[in-house]
């Protein structure tokens, strides 16, 4: 389970990439843990070691909006990738596309990626360069992203997906909610069960 989502506000890093791949999101030499905590430390490990990297900018430290360009997420289909980005503090991403194992992690891990249009995301891209502290807010309850300079955008999400970000559920936390009606069910059907 992770933490409920309806209204988030936050700062906004922008990653001015496309086709960034998971294995430059958390390279592999750190996946040999299976705890979904400690990744943040190794996001975009390569990267953070080149200057002028964004998430280098003491600028961006407390940023928790990730905006970047389509295909975010290609690559194989590690898991860890969500995993790193949320450790890092990130709740939502923004871009024109996800790839889409990444897409369904994302969401599985309490991590909002939000698909807008081409032109919208560049300019928030214009406004995150122009404005130092450029903050958007996400309503995940209306569907909409919104500043306090006048950009405001509606996006689609699955019901079920927004439904289980809300009540800040995975599916394992979905299942747990019916634990009383599936106990009771295998109480009733107990004479199946001894029979194996």
């Amino acid at each position: 389970m992770s933490e409920a989502f309806v209204i988030h506000t936050g700062k906004v890093a922008p990653l001015d990439h496309e086709n960034i791949d998971t294995d430059a999101i958390i390279p592999k030499q750190f996946l040999k843990r299976i705890e979904r905590m400690g990744y943040g430390q190794f996001l975009f490990h390569e990267w953070r070691e080149q200057p002028g990297f964004v998430l280098n900018d003491p600028e961006y430290k407390d940023a928790s909006i990730l905006l970047t360009r389509k295909n975010f997420g290609c690559g194989s289909s590690r898991e860890h990738a969500p995993w790193a980005l949320t450790d890092f503090g990130f709740k939502v991403i923004l871009a024109p596309s996800f790839a889409d194992i990444f897409y369904n992690n994302s969401f599985k891990n309490g991590l909002l990626p939000i698909v807008l249009e081409e032109s919208l995301i560049d300019r928030l891209f214009k406004n995150a360069s122009e404005k130092p502290g450029y903050k958007l807010t996400v309503d995940l309850q209306e569907q909409k992203i919104s500043d306090s300079d006048g950009v405001f955008a509606f996006f689609e999400i699955e019901a079920y997906r927004k439904e289980l970000l809300i009540e800040g559920l995975d599916e394992i936390g979905t299942t747990l909610k019916d634990v009383e009606k599936l106990l009771e069910f295998e109480k009733q059907h107990r004479i199946f069960y001894s029979m194996v």
